[in-house]
C-alpha cells in the first residue's frame, strides 16, 4: 500500500476513535448518576480514547506526512 494512504487512513481514524471515546465517557458518566450499568461502558471509552491518541501521535498528525518537509 503506499505509505501516504497509510497515513492518512492512521490520522483519520484516530481524529475519528477520540470524540467517539468521549462521548461513550460521558454516557457512561450518564448511567453511573442514574444508577444504570456504567463499568463496561467506561471501560470502552478509555479503550477508545487511548487507541484514538496513540493512533494520531503514531501517524504524526500535528507535523503533517512524515517527510514532507525538508529539514533546515
Amino acid at each position: 500500500m503506499n505509505p501516504k494512504l497509510i497515513w492518512y487512513l492512521k490520522a483519520q481514524a484516530g481524529v475519528l476513535l477520540l470524540p467517539a471515546g468521549l462521548c461513550l465517557f460521558g454516557q457512561a458518566v450518564i448511567n453511573k448518576g442514574s444508577d444504570q450499568p456504567w463499568f463496561w461502558l467506561g471501560a470502552a471509552s478509555l479503550i477508545v480514547i487511548n487507541t484514538g491518541l496513540g493512533l494520531m501521535i503514531d501517524s504524526g498528525l500535528l507535523r503533517g506526512y512524515p517527510g514532507s518537509r525538508e529539514s533546515s
